[in-house]
């Protein structure tokens, strides 16, 4: 089953700074029928103002991916860690027992970014944090494992909960059949461009939901950028 979480039909939030759209519900009165998926519990789409940022906050117990789609991240925390998080590049924070973190737009144009939250399989722990970078070449025609909390995933950045981040890059006309984990559950959004998946098209920023599905047959309409998060 595809369920499909168009981009009008998401939650929205704007702070001036801040202009978000949440594909899961975030606040009590936030849409009832986007709930969370296995371990994955929030993923927004977030534009941050030239100059704008979260300041210095804390985190525990959580699963923090961070993939930037446009513009530089500028990074802050606790373990002493300070990084520039540029287009294509992915960061992850394992919060365990506890991190505080600031992240800002470091650039001249609107950070754009998703930033997408899952539950560790197991509380506490040491706090750690990563970024790497990945060409969108390297996923041309396919998709390729960006984080993933399993061991076999040895290019991946670690995490510590039971999924993986997948990006994909596809030219117009290209097709992708892609088998999801044996939980059958996954969420996709179509990070630019547009593609038909099981008859139906999605747009730039649309969302979609999978469960109890072993493959996803995709095609681009036009040059597409997808990201999917298999979900445990």
């Amino acid at each position: 089953m595809i369920l499909h979480r168009r981009h009008a039909s998401l939650d929205k939030a704007d702070l001036g700074w801040l202009r978000a759209s949440h594909h899961f519900q975030v606040t009590q009165d936030g849409n009832p029928a986007h709930g969370p998926l296995g371990p994955l519990i929030v993923w927004n789409d977030d534009e941050l103002a030239v100059g704008g940022g979260f300041p210095l906050h804390g985190h525990r117990d959580m699963e923090i991916l961070t993939y930037v789609r446009q513009g530089v991240v500028g990074h802050r925390d606790t373990l002493g860690s300070e990084s520039t998080i540029h287009a294509g590049d992915v960061q992850v924070m394992s919060a365990g027992t506890g991190i505080r973190h600031a992240e800002f737009n470091a650039g001249d144009v609107p950070l754009k970014i998703f930033q997408i939250w899952l539950l560790p399989r197991e509380k506490g722990g040491e706090p750690r944090w990563d970024t790497r970078a990945f060409p969108r070449g390297d996923r041309s025609g396919r998709f390729a494992v960006l984080a993933s909390g399993y061991a076999e995933d040895k290019e991946a950045l670690p995490i510590r909960a039971d999924a993986r981040l997948l990006g994909a890059t596809l030219k117009a006309g290209e097709r992708l059949r892609q088998p999801v984990n044996p939980s059958g559950k996954a969420y996709l959004v179509v990070a630019s461009g547009r593609i038909d998946i099981a008859g139906e098209p999605m747009g730039a920023l649309d969302g979609a939901a999978i469960t109890g599905m072993a493959e996803i047959d995709v095609l681009a309409l036009e040059d597409a950028e997808l990201v999917m998060v298999e979900a445990g």
